[in-house]
């Protein structure tokens, strides 16, 4: 009875254990959802209020939205181009660590870039625009050459794979083709007629009608011809064989046990010694 109670507290313990596992990563999973709904959202607003202040403002703050819309812009196509192809390309872990090291540069120089649009010293901010600009085009210059880097190295590998599928598909298509031979003079395939029937009648003369009967045929002539085709077909003897025929021929006894026998004759007794 104990050992029945102390199994069901086991059992009792291992379900909750088992439970709380479960609410913790559904909680976990569900604030990470959540989190990145509003990450995405909040980068959604704060991207359409820089487009609108690029467009519908002039001067340092529309100077100042344009360069961080460029610069998110680059820096977030560079990365979803690099975490799609790490996927199929494992050599391209250098260039995510390369990128990861610009990236830290990229939220620098944005974290600056939205400090100075709340600067009320304005003349200040426009003595410091060439060198934002500058730092910004370098960023996005480096963000560029990675992302077509890695764009040229899949299409590339695509090109590749595609090269080699139509070399395996031409070999195919040849083995396919095997009855087809190509004349060494042209180079062209040459196929056996096929419009050709086995057992075919010859074209006559003319066209048969309706009343029109067949020929008697003489089949003592077509015998006497064949005749004459096969003797004059056949090989004629050779020399060796003219001389072996020439030569005489041994008389052979003929087989006492092989002769013909009458009831008459008497039955050879053979002969014993005394």
């Amino acid at each position: 009875m104990e050992a029945a109670i102390l199994i069901l507290a086991l059992l009792f313990v291992a379900f909750v254990a088992l439970g709380v596992f479960v609410t913790v990563k559904a909680v976990g999973a569900a604030k990470r959802g959540v989190e990145r709904t509003v990450t995405q959202a909040r980068r959604t607003v704060e991207e359409t209020s820089l487009r609108a202040r690029s467009y519908g403002q002039g001067g340092v703050v529309g100077e100042l939205a344009q360069l961080r819309l460029s610069l998110r812009t680059s820096m977030r196509a560079t990365q979803d181009a690099l975490q799609a192809g790490a996927g199929e390309d494992a050599s391209l872990s250098e260039s995510i660590s390369l990128f990861q090291r610009l990236s830290a540069h990229g939220h620098e120089l944005d974290d600056e870039l939205k400090r100075l649009e709340r600067e009320p010293d304005r003349a200040t901010v426009a003595s410091l625009l060439p060198g934002l600009r500058e730092r910004t085009e370098r960023i996005v210059h480096s963000a560029e050459s990675l992302r077509w880097a890695a764009r040229d190295r899949a299409r590339k590998f695509a090109e590749d794979d595609l090269d080699a599928l139509r070399t395996q598909i031409d070999m195919e298509a040849g083995a396919l083709r095997h009855w087809s031979v190509e004349d060494p003079s042209t180079g062209e395939p040459v196929t056996g007629q096929s419009g050709s029937r086995g057992g075919a009648w010859p074209d006559a003369g003319g066209q048969a009608g309706p009343g029109q009967t067949w020929p008697e045929v003489d089949t003592a002539g077509q015998a006497g011809s064949a005749a004459a085709a096969d003797s004059a077909q056949a090989p004629s003897p050779s020399a060796a064989q003219q001389d072996q025929q020439a030569q005489p021929q041994a008389i052979t006894a003929r087989d006492p046990r092989q002769q013909n026998t009458y009831p008459w004759q008497k039955t050879a007794r053979p002969e014993t010694t005394n």
